[in-house]
């Protein structure tokens, strides 16, 4: 019997004003800390993709009527970017979420499944 390997999407949230106190060592070294986590899941097949979001956006609404800048949230709200896993579960998404580098800066990973849109 084999499992099936589903595909989840974490997003970061997060974390901004910690990073933003950093030296630009500190800094350095934190990003490092972000290439091996995600080179580890690369190496074990459970990186599919991610990346990082820019923090200038827009947001629409009322199907295109309204446009205004943003997104404007508290700093924990704000996504700040996401990876897409492969697991077998739920849970062992969320096993995998908890070597994420975000954790130093208070910031925390919400992890869903994604779902598949048969058509």
């Amino acid at each position: 019997m084999y499992n099936i390997m589903s595909n989840y999407l974490f997003l970061f949230r997060g974390g901004d004003s910690r990073r933003l106190e950093q030296s630009p060592e500190e800094m350095q070294e934190h990003m490092q800390k972000w290439g091996a986590w995600m080179g580890g899941l690369n190496e074990k097949g459970q990186l599919v993709d991610g990346l990082p979001l820019a923090k200038d956006g827009k947001v629409v609404e009322k199907a295109g009527e309204v446009v205004t800048d943003g997104p404007f949230a508290e700093g924990a709200e704000i996504v700040g970017g996401y990876l897409i896993v492969s697991s077998d579960s739920l849970q062992g998404a969320v096993e995998i979420s908890k070597g994420c580098p975000i954790f130093e800066h208070g910031g925390n990973v919400e992890v869903r499944e994604i779902m598949s849109m048969n058509m």
